[in-house]
Parts: structure tokens; sequence; C-alpha cells
């Protein structure tokens, strides 16, 4: 970037930003932010990534340009076993959101697993990794390369990459709003995955089947059983052994924007060793998606609060007493929430971010109005 004068590339910037703010879905932002971020930054080969906020695992949708598929496994194994380098859940809560593998090893790339095991081997030389986020919470990663034979990242493209971060989050987290109307569709049932210690899938059901068939476009591998596993599920097993304990879980819109969950843990043996991991995928309940939606609507800490309140039931005057605060500053903040949320009563609010699952006893409950 050093042969960038300092207006261009805050002209190109907010371009990036403003071309963005239209994006019709999250893989057309994508694709709008690599053109225009390329001719800031260059770079040779890149993936842009969706992520879960609140497990910040990769999920769907994922864009790859330039990278041949059947990668993603060689580079989710080395990111979630082995590396200890700019990995995506320290860049989520550190101070700058943005690294660069040659720069942060001090050009001495082979001290990295992910280089050695990935990038060299595609004559990758450098990356430049950033966590989207907004509001402590990571919606989204990036990976820009650079082959052999081409200059590292720059201290002053990584600083530009990392103020990319609040607005590029804030896009993709607006994707996750509630959808304009009911869903109308018959979802499929529980599908249930099986992988081996290895992690090859060994057993796929029909509910499975159906859900992989909906899921959105991106990076995926053949399996011997006819379908194609997505990137962000391999990772989701991967993910899974290195927890161990744990397990992992992600949440994501399939092509008929429902929303669905995929769960992923590790099983043990008779002799307690770890052995296969289990992945089930099915429709989400209100309650596994009613915050990560509220968030999406850009709800502060407060007004999530009052939102929780409102869905128990309580009037402008319990909220009142509860939080310490007037009623006045109550109904200031109901009507900033019905705005953001795009609603203009109680019982919109409630339906459109917690349908049933957080639905106050009683129907005159649903239907008060602010000034209740």
């Amino acid at each position: 970037m050093h042969d960038l004068t300092a207006s261009r590339v805050r002209r190109g910037r907010d371009g990036l930003i403003s071309r963005v703010d239209g994006a019709r879905d999250a893989l057309d932002m994508f694709a709008e932010a690599s053109t225009r971020l390329r001719a800031l930054v260059p770079f040779d080969a890149s993936v842009w990534r969706a992520t879960d906020p609140f497990t910040g695992l990769m999920t769907a949708p994922v864009r790859v340009e330039n990278l041949s598929e059947g990668g993603s496994a060689t580079y989710w194994d080395n990111e979630l076993l082995a590396e200890r380098i700019n990995l995506f859940s320290d860049l989520a809560r550190a101070t700058v959101p943005a690294a660069a593998l040659r720069e942060s090893t001090g050009d001495l790339p082979e001290r990295s697993p992910l280089y050695r095991g990935y990038l060299r081997p595609r004559g990758l030389a450098d990356e430049l990794r950033a966590v989207l986020r907004v509001g402590g919470r990571p919606w989204g990663h990036i990976s820009l390369f650079r082959e052999e034979g081409r200059p590292s990242f720059t201290a002053s493209e990584i600083a530009l990459v990392s103020s990319l971060s609040l607005p590029l989050a804030r896009r993709l987290r607006s994707f996750a709003r509630p959808a304009a109307g009911p869903d109308t569709t018959t979802p499929s049932g529980l599908g249930l995955l099986l992988f081996d210690s290895a992690g090859d899938l060994i057993s796929v059901n029909a509910d499975a089947r159906r859900h992989l068939d909906d899921l959105p476009p991106g990076p995926s591998s053949p399996t011997p059983f006819g379908v194609r596993l997505p990137a962000w599920m391999h990772g989701m097993a991967v993910g899974a052994r290195a927890t161990a304990e744990g397990g992992t879980e992600v949440r994501i819109r399939d092509r008929a924007g429902r929303w669905l969950v995929c769960q992923a843990s590790c099983l043990r043996e008779a002799d307690g060793s770890f052995g296969h991991t289990a992945l089930v995928i099915e429709p989400a309940t209100s309650a596994q998606v009613s915050l990560l939606t509220a968030e999406a609507c850009g709800l502060s800490d407060r007004e999530l609060e009052i939102t929780l309140a409102v869905a128990r039931g309580l009037t402008s005057g319990e909220i009142a007493q509860a939080l310490f605060i007037s009623v006045h500053t109550v109904r200031d903040h109901i009507k900033a929430i019905f705005k953001k949320v795009g609603v203009s009563r109680r019982g919109e609010l409630i339906a459109s971010l917690f349908a049933d699952h957080h639905r106050p006893p009683g129907g005159d409950a649903l239907h008060r109005t602010i000034d209740s």
C-alpha cells in the first residue's frame, strides 16, 4: 500500500463501506468488499466467512477466491488443533483484530503449523487475517493470501484491514435480522451425521441429507454418501475433537431463510478414549436465535435488557422499578427498540424476536402499547 496516497486510501475505504452498505446479502457483501479491498491491499487469494457471534466458529455463507476446493479441512485441522499464532479466537479479543503471519513471526513463517501444512504447499507466502466484530462479538473472518515472490503484508495494510472490522461486522450483523414474514415451509427434522476419529463422514441420515441440500452455496468436499460436506461443518467436527468435553455449536440460515442450529460433540469409547464425533443439525428454536436476532437489530445492552423484560410481560412501571430508572426513560428505550426492530407494538416485538418461546402468559400482555 506504499504506492497509494493517504487520500486515495481514504476514498477507497469510504467507497468500500458505501458499497457494502447496499449489498443484498452476505455473499454480495463479501464480493463487493473483496473487489474494492483488492485495489487497496493487493492479494492473490482470499476467504470471506460468516461466523456464529456467540461461538466464533465459521458458519455460512463463505466466499472463496482463487483457492481450489478440498483444502479447507487441512486449514481447519491446523487452525484448531496445532496453530498458536494469530488464532481467530485470539484476534476476536485482541485490541487490534487483524494480523499478518510474516509480521507476527518476525518473517519466520516456518514457526507456523498452518504455514507448513497449508500455505507453503499451495505456493502461498503470507496471510493477513481479520475478525469482523461489533459489540464484542465476531460476525465474520477474512483471510487474504499472497503468493511466493510477492511482498509481505505491511503494517499499514494490516491497519487498513483492521479499520474495516467494525463497519463490515455491522453490515454482516444486519443480515441476521428477523425475516419479514412468517415461514410457511415445512422444515426437515433432526439430521444426524457421524464422523470417525480421522474426521471422515461414516454415516448420515435422511433429514441430514435434506438439510445439506437446503444450505447456502459455499466451499465443500465430496463424500462417499453422495452429499457434499460444507467446509464449516468439517470445521465443527474438528472443533468438537479439539474441545472434547465442551462440543461446538453454530446457528445458520438455510436458503429459505430458516434458522438452523448445528451441534457437534466428541463421543467416548468404553475405555474412555475419544472416538466418533456426532453432529446434529435441526430447525432452531426461537430461544436459540432470539438474542442473535436482537443483536442484529443493533440493540444496546440496556435495550436488550428491557426487551427481555417486555418478553416476560412486565409493564413499563415494573421495568422501571426493576432497573431503577424512570418510567419515562423506559418508554424512550421502548420507542427506540421499536424503531430498530421495525415494529410498533409489544406483541409484534415479541413475535419478531422471541416467537412463542418467550411469549408472556395471558393474551393481554401481547397487545400492550408503549404506555403500559
